[in-house]
């Protein structure tokens, strides 16, 4: 796998299309990632893009979800959600869905590394990542201890030695964990006053490493406090 920390080109990033947007010339050749600044799952897609160096390839579609477009449901995806890719004539959505298919079908750095015992690892932590992201909210919610889900990503990270990710070198599993870890790691500060590096050494190590990687950082758009403000909104009722 190759090594990916910088030199990903600075991108003018488009304006969100609200419902009184029209639409861009959908089918017509071009291949459209559908995100929106504030979701994390559309963040794990636009991570991948830009890791793979595809900002030329892949254009930025934002979209204004508390007042989406029509015609996004109607003519784009269906299920009105986002990420969503614009590819070959078709779109195709679901974040972890996503990242694979750009890792596979795209060029660019290898996202995923050949070695079994790895790829095996990956597929079990990309599979675990709903359960992280829905205890860290259930336990906020239910008033238990919040350290379980990353305590479990403290374990991963010491698996493999030959670097700070969870396989070692920078992949598409961080992709899938980085945006939730964004959010997660201030809101507890935030509302429990929990710091979640606190004796959690790799992670603390994780985090810092990730905020080297230029298609990671450039996704940073929108501020801790606002990305607080909006969990706390829609999924904890203040």
């Amino acid at each position: 796998m190759a090594t990916i920390t910088s030199n990903v080109q600075v991108e003018a990033l488009p304006p969100a299309l609200d419902s009184t947007s029209e639409p861009p010339s959908i089918f017509d050749g071009t291949t459209r990632l559908y995100i929106s600044y504030m979701c994390p799952y559309a963040q794990r897609v636009w991570i991948a893009r830009n890791c793979k160096g595809l900002q030329e390839k892949i254009k930025l579609v934002a979209i204004d979800l508390p007042n989406r477009p029509d015609w996004y449901k109607e003519k784009v995806y269906p299920p009105n959600k986002v990420p969503a890719l614009e590819h070959n004539n078709e779109v195709i959505g679901e974040s972890l869905d996503l990242i694979k298919y750009l890792d596979t079908n795209f060029e660019g750095p290898a996202l995923l590394p050949n070695d079994p015992a790895k790829k095996e690892f990956a597929e079990e932590l990309l599979s675990y990542a709903g359960e992280f992201s829905s205890g860290v909210i259930g336990s906020i919610k239910g008033g238990t201890y919040v350290g379980a889900p990353f305590d479990y990503l403290e374990a991963a990270l010491s698996k493999f030695s030959n670097g700070p990710f969870f396989l070692g070198d920078f992949s598409l599993v961080d992709i899938a964990y980085a945006p939730f870890v964004e959010r997660y790691q201030p809101l507890l500060l935030d509302v429990k006053k929990y710091d979640i590096t606190t004796g959690r050494p790799k992670l603390a190590s994780w985090i810092e490493e990730l905020n080297k990687i230029d298609g990671y950082t450039q996704t940073k758009v929108i501020s801790p406090a606002e990305l607080v403000a909006n969990i706390k909104k829609k999924f904890l009722g203040f």
